[in-house]
């Protein structure tokens, strides 16, 4: 009741229109149509790390090795306006709201679970429509080139972060999902050693990492029982680094596209000059 109150305060729609879930009792199935210009990548290993407890799968990695030390990444998000047409009732909802705003008394979907956990999820063992950004990184970590295109992509492995990131740092062994498909392994070591050269070229070039906490709330039944801190991790961290590239390269693909669009600036602090010398003093 707090959550939805708190929802209306701030202007945002806690329930879908009417008109919203007429639409959505239309759509019975995903969309894999096969028309000029998606390209059908399934035959790739692709795979998704998120939550343990996700449905709503958006996003899907893979990479490819070449023989001059570079590789290509691609990242591959949902493509929900396969099923969303733009100016359409569900369209009008998550233009409003523009995000799922997650509080610790539920989540308020910017679509319906029936697309967001289902038709549109990249759920493991389905075929889905999906844009690709494809990055060449070089073996520093600099961005040799990249793209945009639609495809038909396939999940092959749902992983989970707190698993995955435990075999990365070698303290437990691989996850089942891992042992049973051929090449995952050496897949996810490939991942996380670009997702790592990444980080380090953004923090040669100035990058700084600021860390928030995420608390999340744990109940027992309708009680509030405690506050558990989110930890970052390693696979947390290979589909953050990721997806900062993804972003970059989305942004230089608008931009050669003449397509305007939002940025937002994280100027330099009142007092950066006066930070650089006090770090300065300590060797820093």
């Amino acid at each position: 009741s707090i959550a939805r109150r708190a929802m209306v305060e701030r202007g945002l729609l806690p329930e879908f229109s009417p008109a919203a879930m007429a639409e959505l009792a239309r759509v019975q199935a995903a969309a894999t149509d096969q028309r000029t210009g998606i390209r059908d990548l399934t035959g790739l290993l692709w795979a998704s790390i998120d939550n343990d407890d996700s449905r709503d799968l958006d996003q899907l990695t893979v990479a490819e090795s070449h023989a001059d030390g570079s590789v290509t990444i691609l990242v591959a998000i949902a493509d929900v306006d396969a099923l969303v047409t733009k100016e359409s009732a569900l369209d009008i909802h998550a233009k409003h709201n523009t995000t799922s705003v997650y509080t610790s008394g539920g989540i308020f979907p910017m679509l319906p679970e029936k697309l967001s956990t289902d038709l549109t999820s990249l759920g493991e063992g389905q075929d889905r429509l999906a844009i690709v950004v494809e990055m060449a990184v070089a073996e520093d970590g600099a961005i040799l080139s990249s793209t945009l295109f639609r495809a038909l992509v396939h999940n092959h492995a749902k992983l989970a972060y707190n698993n995955i990131a435990a075999w990365l740092a070698g303290e437990v062994p691989a996850p089942e999902p891992v042992r049973a498909l051929s090449g995952l392994d050496a897949q996810l070591r490939l991942q996380d050693q670009v997702a790592q050269r990444l980080k380090a070229r953004r923090h040669e070039e100035g990058a700084l990492s600021l860390e928030t906490i995420e608390p999340r709330a744990v109940f027992e039944g309708e009680v509030l029982t405690n506050l558990k801190v989110e930890q970052k991790n390693r696979a947390k961290e290979l589909i953050e680094d990721f997806m900062i590239a993804a972003n970059q390269a989305t942004a230089s693909y608008l931009k050669g596209k003449g397509m305007p669009s939002f940025r937002r600036i994280l100027r330099s602090p009142e007092r950066w000059q006066r930070i650089v010398e006090v770090a300065a003093r300590w060797g820093e």
